[in-house]
């Protein structure tokens, strides 16, 4: 189990470090920007699709619908930027 654990936060940490870049570069759309914005406040947000008072559900729908929505929107992103990510992760990870 900690082992799938481990292996999905690096899934999700590679896609926060990609959204993180596409925000950072110039051609990025304008919808990223508010996209991401707009998945910061559903996460700070007190209204949730299911209810954070649920004890186990109410955490878990963050858990699994934000990395969705993450993935969701990078790969929406233009070609060439989508290149320029991947290029850069794999330089990231020949670094390390």
């Amino acid at each position: 189990m900690w082992k799938r654990l481990s292996v999905l936060w690096t899934l999700v940490r590679g896609d926060l470090k990609k959204l993180w870049w596409a925000l950072r570069d110039p051609r990025a759309p304008g919808w990223l920007k508010a996209a991401t914005a707009g998945l910061v406040l559903y996460l700070l947000s007190p209204i949730d699709l299911l209810p954070d008072a649920i004890p186990f559900l109410g955490v878990m729908d963050d858990v699994i619908l934000l990395p969705l929505a993450v993935r969701w929107l990078l790969a929406r992103l233009p070609a060439g930027l989508q290149a320029d990510l991947e290029a850069r992760m794999g330089a990231s990870a020949r670094a390390t």
